[in-house]
């Protein structure tokens, strides 16, 4: 046949003269054309996504926060959409929790600066309930004999005597400020006109300046307990010496021991009267 004269056998090819085309692999010619197909479905690829994409970035950037919808993508192979701030949109008969709970979590200056005065202003119920805290007492009196109803308790040289009412000056120093005790709030202190406390000392009432010791406190505070031998009268007992209340004796004014068997019951109760000052 023609091909088989033209072209010499190939079993002895250094013989006849024939030898095989060794530069090129079989198939490299359907390989580049493989890889010519590839680049340029590639290249088509990119081209198609950049010019979808186009279109998609405009208009994100003129409408922000909005969802871009099928149509107005263009179709493309991937849609690339803007998230939306204002939430998805809820369906019907469920609350969105996110937008219930974004007034309350609102971090602009406008709503800091709204919130803080109505809760600094807002007052609590305990608040408007409660009543304010009782003032100490603090009440002018004059203390009478029981037995000497013409008599008080005066200051006169640092010491409280029994003695009648006189001039200006006597009433002043008969006129005593009662304020709460200052070693049981319960009890009583008698301040005079001069800012001294009336306190015993060796079992004697005297009117002297508080030191701020406890001892002094407790010397300057009495309790009163009803009299028992006159009615509407008291008797002082001392809150450091129990069983020990004050009583004039010679007029004067001292510590002593009370009981059924003392002598002069009479002398330990006072009536507490408005001050004479």
């Amino acid at each position: 046949m023609p091909d088989n004269k033209s072209r010499p056998s190939q079993e002895q090819p250094w013989e006849n003269g024939w030898a095989p085309d060794t530069s090129r692999a079989p198939g490299t010619r359907r390989l580049w054309l493989a890889g010519g197909l590839a680049v340029a479905t590639i290249v088509a690829c990119v081209t198609a996504i950049a010019l979808n994409d186009k279109p998609v970035d405009d208009k994100s950037e003129a409408r922000q926060g909005q969802t871009l919808s099928d149509e107005e993508t263009g179709g493309g192979l991937i849609s690339f959409a803007t998230p939306s701030t204002s939430g998805s949109p809820t369906p019907t008969g469920k609350k969105s929790t996110a937008a219930s709970a974004s007034p309350k979590t609102s971090s602009s200056p406008e709503a800091q600066g709204s919130s803080t005065p109505h809760a600094s202003a807002a007052p609590s119920a305990s608040s408007t309930t409660k009543p304010p805290a009782p003032k100490p007492t603090a009440t002018q009196r004059s203390v009478r004999s029981v037995n000497y109803p013409d008599r008080y308790w005066h200051v006169s040289g640092g010491l409280v005597k029994l003695d009648q009412v006189g001039g200006s000056e006597s009433r002043a120093d008969s006129t005593f400020t009662v304020v709460k005790g200052l070693a049981d709030s319960s009890c009583s202190t008698f301040v005079t006109a001069d800012g001294t406390y009336l306190r015993h000392r060796d079992f004697v009432l005297r009117a002297e300046r508080n030191d701020g010791s406890a001892l002094f406190k407790q010397d300057a505070t009495f309790c009163a307990v009803p009299s028992s031998y006159s009615s509407g009268a008291v008797m002082l007992e001392s809150v450091n010496y129990p069983g020990r209340f004050l009583r004039h004796k010679n007029f004067a004014l001292r510590l002593d021991t009370y009981g059924y068997g003392s002598n002069h019951r009479e002398d330990f109760s006072f009536n507490l009267v408005d001050g004479l000052a």
